[in-house]
């Protein structure tokens, strides 16, 4: 292939490899981070609907644009109450993808950047929040008719971190596709863990983020879960009901595990009576056992997607 291009000395905006060639994004969202983008600060204070909407990105396009941006950390939004009880919605657009918490401290640092170009205070001036670009967007879209909730208690590491951790990185004897490795199940444990605070118990979460899967597949299971379980949070309980972190117990001591083969201890953490690895290779076993079963149906082979959805139609192992 031949190419033949001239860098613009003018009218240009300095896109990311990591953008530019992400398969995760379709065009639309790419166009759409990169036409904000390369807007002037003066521009750049509408909703990210309206710049959409002057690209011709309209309807469900908007939609699963959007979608895949906060899915991938490009864009995240916050609810908050305004003067004379008005709530409306702040999103952040950036250049890079950012975790929850990366964002919120860029929200903090760019609004207290912002206040002090309106009232400007007593002393030296403050450098900007170290870490990653500043975003170019904290828009204000229409009002919401519902409140936001309130702010969650600070979650130590615990039970519930610990509990969620152990249901994300079950998931994969359910749905193979929903495969986490131990950091991006940690990664995601908080966020799993107020889940559980709000009384949400660990097969009711397990069934919400195993059911009703996309139609053409999971491309990746850390930004596929982190969007469901942002977006699915139940409300939270009323203060009085909240349940309260337990303290941790004493260290359980060592039982025989149960399952056949040479004898051997394990540190239980609740009332299981097999060891982690005997479980693990009884699901695998099981999942190899109905991938068989499925293989041996005469027709003409399935595409792997369909084998993977007919796979996850069979229960798992309790």
């Amino acid at each position: 292939m031949l190419r033949h291009a001239i860098a613009p000395s003018r009218r240009y905006t300095k896109a990311s490899h990591d953008v530019v060639r992400r398969t995760r994004l379709n065009s639309d969202a790419k166009i759409l981070l990169l036409a904000v983008q390369g807007l002037p600060d003066g521009q750049a204070a509408q909703p990210l609907s309206e710049h959409a909407r002057k690209l011709g990105i309209t309807g469900r396009a908007y939609q699963k644009s959007k979608a895949l941006l906060v899915a991938h950390g490009y864009v995240h939004e916050w609810r908050a109450q305004r003067a004379r009880g008005r709530w409306v919605t702040e999103q952040l657009l950036s250049s890079v993808s950012l975790t929850s918490e990366e964002a919120a401290l860029l929200r903090g640092g760019l609004s207290e950047e912002q206040s002090s170009v309106r009232e400007p205070a007593v002393g030296r001036p403050t450098a900007r929040v170290a870490g990653r670009q500043l975003p170019v967007e904290e828009e204000q879209e229409k009002n919401e008719p519902h409140p936001p909730s309130r702010a969650e208690p600070d979650l130590e590491p615990g039970p519930q971190v610990a509990e969620g951790e152990r249901v994300l990185l079950s998931l994969r004897h359910v749905r193979r596709e929903l495969y986490l490795g131990v950091k991006e199940a940690r990664s995601l444990a908080e966020l799993a863990a107020r889940w559980l605070l709000r009384g949400v118990s660990e097969a009711e979460l397990r069934s919400v983020l195993t059911s009703e899967l996309p139609g053409d597949g999971v491309r990746s299971a850390v930004g596929f879960l982190r969007f469901r379980l942002l977006h699915k949070m139940p409300p939270e309980l009323p203060s009085e009901v909240i349940p309260q972190p337990v303290a941790p117990s004493s260290v359980t001591e060592l039982t025989t595990c149960s399952a056949p083969g040479e004898e051997h201890v394990f540190r239980p953490l609740a009332d299981e009576t097999e060891c982690g690895e005997c479980r693990r290779q009884a699901a695998w076993a099981h999942w190899d056992a109905q991938r068989a079963a499925a293989e041996a149906v005469p027709g003409d082979p399935l595409p792997w997607r369909e084998r993977f959805a007919r796979l996850g139609d069979v229960a798992a192992p309790g």
